[in-house]
């Protein structure tokens, strides 16, 4: 919103600039002007012109028609009538920053203003805004003594003397602003010996130094003030309230922090204000009654400040009001009832408050006028609810109306077709549910329409579309509707955003698509398409930017994408090699596919055309080979996912290189070796996979990953053969929320300074997560999950099928916000730590597989939130403990510990026996109750057995975990 306000405020100097160029023309009619009447321009000033333009850079040649004698003939010069002298001389950059940058940037003049400009001793409008001039402003600026309109803005001039100003005693307008004055402490006093001054812009020129001690300012004509931009204080901007001729005030992200009703308080005796901008500050309210009826506003914006409470009825008597921002504030309960009184309102954005209720009674039609000369409404971004209002269509004025993100339900009302002015219509992310009404295609001056994230159903036919012809946004994504219409069907519209996600389009490709060439963004995805992408597609659409086509069937493989910058094409049935891919491509993702051959096309063969690659996936193909070894000139990249392939060999020194990673995985191929040393060089690496691969050697010492300590949030290194003990330096990890070490050769102690890892502490740490990592896969429940937008709740740690030995260290029960904790299949003794319970997050606790002892701590019962517990094969004794979540586990939760008794168990306690810690001797006992039968079979058995299957069972530890928890995977399926 604060863009559309910046448009607004261009428009505003445009249409200023017109009117003192209408009073320039006023005061002296171009001699160009009356071909009957020509007076020739002063030999001396035409080549002081002419030597201005040859000082000067021109790049876009404004300046060609600057030949000849006349000078008055010139464009951007206009004379006196009667003497001949240059009176007006407008050099504005003739194009808009905003709507063409690479335009405006083109179009600057630049150099040093050489002196022969103040030649032109009769000047009254000089305008040089916009351009690239540089230097110091130059003093002789003052002898233009008949300046009447002086503007300078966005200059990059400095200033350590504003001396010369005080001489252009004639000015009226006075535009500096982007010039900073910070060496030029004395800007007010200079500025208040300018008596006619009506008009005065000094937005973003550092204005904080200055001395405040002026206290009689002398802008008796003073109309329009402009310091936006700037830092005061509140002391600093006292002698505004002295300037009761000011029309429009701007104090626009000033840094003020001061109390609302202080500053209306001051105001009250300003009786000419009618346009007040104090938005963007740190303006906050004591009380409830802070808004002050000052009548004569037409204009009030108070966005972006601290403003909180219900919005005072008293807003009701602001009858004058045509525009009203109260946005990014802290304001909230329902709208009052008052703003419908508010007859002149055009302009109401009360967005991204905590507002509630519904809106029935603000588009109503209780009061004389119901505020029916809206042409901007935004609610967006609070809590809204009810449905939308049946009469909603009688306010026939509204331009842009944006609802998005509140949670407004029911229909979208069919009278919403006579919104005959609607340009953009924002209703998306709420609880919108039933048909599209057919109303829509009635829209005809729609230019943005989204309507995504809801719960809308139903068929949309060319009726719907029929009158759109302005459209050139449609978004809406995330909504169960089929699009209904015949295979020869041509939008009436010539879209540049189409969003379509998970609507029902397939199974045929849609045809209609070639005639929207003007496409820059393209969203199909999980559309149920299973067709062939047909030859003409890939050429068709010269400005397209982001393609997705993910989440369907499609088939086929894929010829080149030289032409789009982002593409995401996962989960469909593409074949072949890799594609050709555009050089300024930043986000690729051909996952899930069954492309084959190797990396070395989109890696080597174009490292040096790839600085823009920020995001490459393709996992879950059938790439092979070894990973290149390539990657100096991936500056920028963050993901890497190569997962899921049929790769080898080992990992490359060059990933090294990847300096801005933030995201890297290699799980599930056949990757080996011990990792490189070059891979210390990450220092925003967040996500690291490495799992199911055959990686040997100790575990890497991340720490020493360049600044990783504060950044790493996920390890996963499950199912490879690191041997070796735990290195201590993973405890300085602060922000670690998933550890998964399972299935190697890992031996010694748990460290006890894991439970230092404050992100598993807290149950504020998803705010850690701000990274692109797009997914990951994690083992919880005895199952594989694909974590996407959940992983930053996911609090994790596995350690089991190792070697591990000891205590489960006290210090882990710190980890209250673990979900998360499997330490199964070690060789782990001693006791649960008593302090458990107080790990309240979990919802899932593997202990099983170990040579544990002693009872089962009481405090477990707190544990509410557990939903899968397995404390079997242990060697557990006493009473399981009664409570809400033990009363649902099973008996496979706790068999194998023969001395345990209750329930879930047939075993009986006796009244009088609380349990015994039976300190059982582990190392004589092994450990492995289901391979006792083993040691009983006959001789010849034992032979085919132990060789055949179970000698591998005894030597290798890899295949013995998989192969019990197998069985025990199977006993939770049939009896769990």
């Amino acid at each position: 919103m604060r863009t559309v306000m910046e448009k607004k405020k261009t428009s505003a100097c445009v249409v200023l600039l017109h009117w003192y160029l209408s009073l320039a023309t006023t005061m002296s009619t171009p001699c160009h002007g009356n071909r009957n009447h020509v007076i020739s321009c002063t030999k001396r000033e035409r080549e002081a012109l002419l030597s201005f333009r040859e000082s000067i850079r021109d790049p876009s040649n404004q300046l060609s028609s600057w030949v000849g004698e006349e000078c008055c003939m010139w464009k951007r010069i206009s004379c006196d009538n009667m003497t001949g002298h240059v009176v007006m001389l407008d050099l504005r950059n003739p194009k808009d920053p905003i709507t063409a940058f690479d335009a405006f940037n083109q179009s600057k003049l630049g150099g040093v203003i050489n002196d022969s400009l103040f030649e032109l001793k009769h000047l009254r409008y000089l305008d040089l805004s916009f351009n690239g001039f540089e230097g110091a402003i130059p003093p002789q600026l003052s002898n233009l003594s008949n300046l009447r309109y002086l503007n300078i803005r966005g200059l990059d001039l400095s200033v350590d003397d504003l001396e010369w100003l005080s001489h252009l005693s004639s000015l009226k307008f006075l535009d500096m602003s982007e010039i900073s004055l910070d060496a030029a402490p004395n800007w007010l006093q200079v500025m208040n010996m300018l008596p006619s001054l009506s008009e005065l812009h000094l937005s973003g020129c550092q204005l904080h130094n200055y001395d405040p001690m002026i206290s009689n300012v002398n802008f008796s004509y003073l109309n329009v003030l402009d310091l936006s931009f700037n830092k005061f204080s509140d002391s600093k901007f006292a002698w505004l309230y002295n300037l009761t001729s000011l029309v429009t005030l701007n104090l626009d992200s000033c840094a003020i922090q001061v109390q609302i009703q202080v500053i209306f308080e001051n105001m009250i005796h300003m009786s000419k204000l009618r346009n007040l901008n104090l938005s963007g500050n740190n303006i906050f309210n004591t009380r409830s009654d802070w808004l002050y009826n000052i009548t004569s506003l037409e204009k009030l914006d108070l966005s972006y400040n601290q403003i909180q409470g219900v919005l005072p009825s008293v807003i009701g008597q602001f009858s004058q009001l045509t525009y009203l921002d109260l946005s990014k504030n802290k304001l909230e309960g329902s709208l009052p009832r008052s703003l419908v009184n508010l007859c002149n309102l055009q302009h109401l954005d009360l967005s991204s408050n905590k507002l509630e209720g519904g809106i029935n009674e603000l588009l109503g039609h209780s009061s004389a006028c119901s505020i029916t000369n809206l042409q901007f409404l935004s609610l967006a971004m609070n809590q809204l609810s009810g449905t939308l209002p049946d009469h909603l269509g009688k306010h026939e004025k509204i331009s842009v109306l944006l609802l998005y993100s509140n949670k407004f339900s029911g229909p979208i009302p069919e009278s919403i077709g006579k919104l005959s002015s609607l340009k953009v219509l924002f209703i998306f992310d709420n609880k919108l549910n039933g048909t599209i009404p057919e109303s829509f295609g009635q829209l005809s001056n729609l230019e943005e329409i989204d309507i995504s994230h809801n719960v809308l159903k139903g068929s949309v036919s060319y009726m719907h579309l029929s009158k759109l012809t302005r459209l050139k946004t449609f978004s809406a994504s995330s909504n169960p509707l089929t699009l209904n219409v015949s295979s020869n069907w041509v939008p009436p519209f010539r879209l540049q955003n189409l969003k379509m996600e998970s609507w029902k389009l397939g199974p045929r490709f849609p045809a209609w698509l070639q005639s929207q060439d003007e496409l820059q963004v393209l969203d199909l995805s999980n559309t149920g398409i299973s067709d062939v992408i047909p030859p003409w597609f890939w050429n068709h659409f010269p400005k397209i930017r982001r393609l997705d086509l993910s989440r369907n069937q499609i088939r086929g493989s894929i010829p080149s994408l030289s032409f789009v910058r982002e593409v995401y094409l996962g989960s469909n049935n593409f074949t072949g090699p890799l594609p050709n891919i555009s050089s300024t491509i930043s986000g690729l993702d051909l996952s899930n596919n069954t492309f084959s051959g190797s990396l070395d096309l989109i890696v080597c063969e174009q490292k040096d055309r790839m600085n823009d690659l920020v995001i490459l996936d393709v996992s879950r193909n059938l790439l092979s080979g070894e990973i290149p070894d390539c990657w100096m000139n991936y500056s920028n990249l963050q993901v890497l996912n190569l997962g899921a392939n049929k790769l080898t060999g080992n990992v490359p020194s060059s990933l090294g290189k990847l300096s801005s990673l933030q995201s890297l995985s290699l799980n599930k191929n056949n990757l080996s070796g011990s990792l490189p040393f070059s891979l210390q060089s990450f220092k925003e690496l967040e996500l690291l996979d490495l799992s199911e691969n055959h990686f040997t050697g100790g575990l890497p010492n991340i720490r020493d990953w360049g600044n990783t300590s504060d950044k790493l949030k996920v390890i996963v290194l499950r199912s490879n053969k690191f041997d070796g003990g735990i290195p201590r330096e993973l405890c300085h990890l602060n922000f670690l929320h998933i550890l998964d070490l399972a299935h190697n050769n890992l031996s010694g102690h748990i460290p006890p300074c894991f439970g230092n890892f404050s992100a598993m502490r807290s149950q504020d740490s998803t705010r850690d997560f701000n990274f692109l990592t797009e997914k990951a896969y994690l083992v919880t429940k005895r199952k594989e999950y694909e974590y996407r937008k959940m992983l930053p709740l996911v609090t994790s740690m596995d350690l089991s099928c190792n070697s591990l030995s000891g205590h489960i260290p006290e210090e882990l029960t710190n980890l209250y916000a673990m979900r998360f904790l499997n330490l199964s299949y070690n060789q782990l003794r001693g006791n649960i730590p008593e302090r458990i319970g107080g790990m309240t997050s979990l919802e899932t606790l593997d202990i099983s597989m170990n040579q544990l002892t002693g009872a089962i701590p009481h405090s477990m019962a707190s544990l509410t939130l557990l939903s899968h517990l397995n404390l079997s094969y242990n060697h557990f004794s006493g009473r399981i403990p009664k409570g809400s979540q033990f009363q649902t586990f099973t008996a496979l939760s706790f068999s194998g510990n023969r001395d345990l008794c209750g329930f879930p168990l047939t075993v009986k306690c006796n009244e009088d026996w609380n349990g015994v810690d039976t300190n059982v001797d582990n190392d004589k006992n092994g450990g492995w109750i289901e391979m006792r039968w083993f040691y009983l079979s006959t001789p010849l058995g034992f032979v085919v057995g132990f060789w055949g299957v179970l000698g591998p069972l005894a030597f290798n530890r890899a295949w013995r975990c998989a192969y019990f928890k197998f069985f025990d995977d199977l006993k939770y399926k049939l009896f769990g």
